[in-house]
C-alpha cells in the first residue's frame, strides 16, 4: 500500500474524529512536534478557515473561523476589503501554537456572515461594523479581547479601542489611525493619494455600481495587484478568499461603504450617536501597536501624522521585504510577533 496515501487517510480519519468530539488540538500537543503532528494541526487550521463556524449575533448571523485552546486569551482578527478572513490563516496557526483563543471573523457582506432578517438595511457605516463584532463578543460571551485587523478591519479595531476600551485588551492597527467621518472627508487631498482612491468614486456612480456587481472577482483581483505590487499571490491564494465575495450582501455594503464616506448616502439613526464621537477623532488609550508595510500600494496615512491619536502605551513598526497592503498574509509573522508583543505591554506597568 502507498506510505504516504495511507498517513494521509490516517490524518483525515484522526481531523474528523477532533472535529466530531469537539476537542481541540492545541489541548493535546505536547513539548515536540513531530512531522506528522505539524501536518495534522496544519490540517486543523485549515479546516477551521474552510468550514466556517456560526452564531447569531446582534443583525446577523456570523460566520467565524477559530482555532487555539479554549481556555486561550481570545485575540479577534478584523479582515478589510477586498480581502477576507485567509488573511489571517498563518498567523492565527503561530498565534495557537502559543496558546491564543484565535476567532476570525467575516464581516458583514462576506463569506458565511448572513443577515438574521431580509429587512435589515444593508448598511457598511463605520459604526454599524464596529458594533457587529461587540455583538459578536456578547454572543461568545467574550467581555474583553486583543483586537487586530488591516484595511476596513484595522478602522473597526480602532473605533472599538476608542468607543468601547474596556472591551479591549490590546490593538493592533495596519496603517494606523483610519477612524473618519463624511465630513472630514469633505477636504480633498493631494493629486497623487486622490488617484489612489479612484474605486471610491468610481463606486458612486451608477455606473461603477453595475460594474462592480457584473465584475467582483476580476475587480477585487485587479485592487489585490495594486495595493500590494510586490505580492506574488498565486490563482489558489486568489480564488480562495474570491469565494467569499460571493455574498448576497457582498456588493451593497461595499457600495454603501464607500458612498457614505463621501456623503453620498445617509447612514442609519440608530448609528448618530457613535458617529458623532468618531467625527471628534477620539484619542485611544488602550496598548497599541500599529504596523505598515514598506510596499504598500494603497493609500494609508504616514505614522507621524497619527502616533499622537494612541495616548497609552504605543509602538510602531514598518515591516519590510516588499510588503504590501495585506500585511496579515504577506507577513504572517511579523502580524503574530506584533499581537504577541500588545499583549505583553498591556500587561506591563
Amino acid at each position: 500500500m502507498n506510505t504516504t496515501l495511507n498517513f494521509s487517510k490516517k490524518i483525515q480519519s484522526i481531523l474528523s474524529l477532533f472535529v466530531f468530539m469537539g476537542i481541540g488540538l492545541w489541548s493535546l500537543k505536547g513539548q515536540n512536534t513531530t512531522t506528522g503532528e505539524k501536518e495534522l494541526e496544519n490540517a486543523a487550521v485549515r479546516s477551521a478557515f474552510q468550514n466556517t463556524k456560526k452564531i447569531k449575533a446582534g443583525l446577523l448571523e456570523v460566520g467565524y473561523a477559530e482555532i487555539g485552546p479554549e481556555n486561550g486569551k481570545p485575540v479577534i482578527l478584523l479582515h478589510g476589503w477586498p480581502y477576507d478572513i485567509h488573511s489571517f490563516e498563518q498567523s492565527s496557526a503561530i498565534l495557537a501554537e502559543k496558546g491564543y483563543r484565535v476567532l476570525v471573523p467575516y464581516l458583514r457582506g462576506y463569506g458565511t456572515t448572513t443577515f438574521v432578517s431580509t429587512n435589515t438595511k444593508r448598511n457598511g457605516q463605520q459604526s454599524a461594523v464596529a458594533l457587529d463584532i461587540i455583538a459578536f463578543m456578547d454572543a461568545l460571551k467574550i467581555d474583553k479581547a486583543i483586537i487586530g485587523g488591516f484595511d476596513w478591519g484595522a478602522r473597526t479595531a480602532d473605533i472599538m479601542a476608542a468607543l468601547w476600551p474596556e472591551r479591549c485588551s490590546g490593538l493592533v492597527a495596519v496603517s494606523g489611525y483610519l477612524i473618519g467621518s463624511p465630513k472630514a472627508n469633505e477636504k480633498p487631498l493631494s493629486p497623487n493619494v486622490e488617484f489612489l482612491w479612484w474605486y471610491q468614486y468610481y463606486f458612486s456612480t451608477e455606473r461603477g455600481y453595475k460594474g462592480y456587481q457584473a465584475n467582483t472577482v476580476a475587480f477585487n483581483k485587479l485592487i489585490w495587484k495594486n495595493a500590494s505590487p510586490k505580492w506574488a499571490f498565486d490563482d489558489q491564494t486568489y480564488e480562495r478568499s474570491a469565494q467569499s465575495f460571493d455574498n448576497p450582501d457582498h456588493v451593497d455594503i461595499v457600495i454603501h461603504n464607500y458612498r457614505w464616506r463621501l456623503g453620498l448616502v445617509k447612514g442609519e439613526k440608530q448609528y448618530d450617536v457613535f458617529e458623532a464621537k468618531l467625527a471628534k477623532s477620539p484619542a485611544i488609550t488602550v496598548p497599541t501597536i500599529t504596523l505598515e508595510g514598506d510596499a504598500n500600494g494603497a493609500a494609508f496615512p504616514a505614522p507621524e501624522n497619527y502616533a499622537f491619536k494612541y495616548t497609552g502605551k504605543y509602538v510602531h513598526h514598518t515591516i519590510t521585504g516588499g510588503i504590501g497592503h495585506n500585511l496579515p498574509q504577506e507577513a504572517p509573522k511579523a502580524f503574530a510577533d506584533a499581537i504577541i508583543e500588545v499583549d505583553s505591554m498591556s500587561q506591563t506597568k
